[in-house]
């Protein structure tokens, strides 16, 4: 592995990443679970965003997508580009990002995290399972990918990641904050292996043009087919917080973990 003397190396960026992404995971846990403040804004802001029947049949036929056959053929095609590449460690490194985020998704969920009860209900969902396994693929194929695909790669998986996320909170399966837990499960992961398999660390610029144009394509997707705030247009504002969030946390994301992959 080659390090950079001149400290332009992806492990210090992939340390405080990793760090990063574990605090706002700790963070969303303590707001959105364990305060009636933050359970009630989650609550509202997954009933702020509605679509008709046309609107929630395509949504469902997104979320239907993402399936256990779907991590199996992105693990098998990072695992490939990998060895193309003559990176057998980075292949195992894309298996490592997949399953332990989606491991650790859904013990958190099924296991370790619950929902008080706060007047609000007691049924937790966070993190979401969709979205971290759309989010971890990206991470993974991220990592994997040479340098100049990645802005490419940025603006497909922020446009999967984005229609995937907005999708579960349009449909009423998750919470916004569900969503960003997710991405934070999945960021944590991404970075924590990507320091093990640090290298010379380059300009992300493309990639954040990459990732702005896919997680807005999705957001307007979601528009033309018919998502629409629930009050109209009283509620627009709150509505375009709602989805402005969960897209704008999805390009830091994806800047994010490209970020942290090293550019050989």
């Amino acid at each position: 592995m080659t390090t950079l003397s001149t400290g332009r190396d992806t492990a210090r960026t992939a340390a405080v990443t990793a760090l990063a992404g574990a605090a706002s995971l700790v963070a969303l846990v303590v707001v959105a679970l364990h305060s009636a403040r933050g359970q009630g804004w989650d609550d509202s802001a997954m009933d702020t965003v509605v679509g008709g029947r046309d609107a929630q049949l395509t949504v469902l036929s997104v979320l239907g997508y993402v399936s256990i056959g779907a991590i199996v053929i992105v693990v098998v095609g990072c695992a490939l580009v990998a060895l193309l590449r003559g990176r057998a460690t980075l292949a195992l490194a894309a298996v490592v990002v997949i399953a332990g985020s989606n491991v650790t998704t859904q013990v958190l969920k099924h296991t370790i995290l619950d929902r008080p009860d706060l007047g609000l209900g007691t049924l937790n969902s966070l993190p979401s399972g969709h979205t971290t396994v759309v989010a971890s693929s990206v991470g993974a194929a991220l990592l994997v990918a040479p340098r100049l695909t990645r802005p490419f790669l940025a603006a497909a998986g922020g446009f999967a990641t984005t229609l995937t996320g907005a999708s579960t909170v349009v449909a009423g399966w998750h919470r916004p904050a569900d969503v960003l837990a997710a991405l934070a499960v999945s960021l944590t992961w991404t970075a924590a292996v990507a320091f093990f398999v640090h290298g010379p660390a380059r300009s992300v610029a493309g990639t954040f043009i990459g990732a702005v144009i896919g997680c807005a394509g999705a957001l307007a997707f979601l528009v033309a087919v018919g998502v629409r705030p629930v009050m109209g247009w009283d509620g627009f504002i709150q509505a375009s917080l709602v989805l402005g969030a969960v897209t704008a946390a999805t390009v830091v994301f994806v800047l994010a973990a490209s970020a942290v992959s090293p550019a050989e």
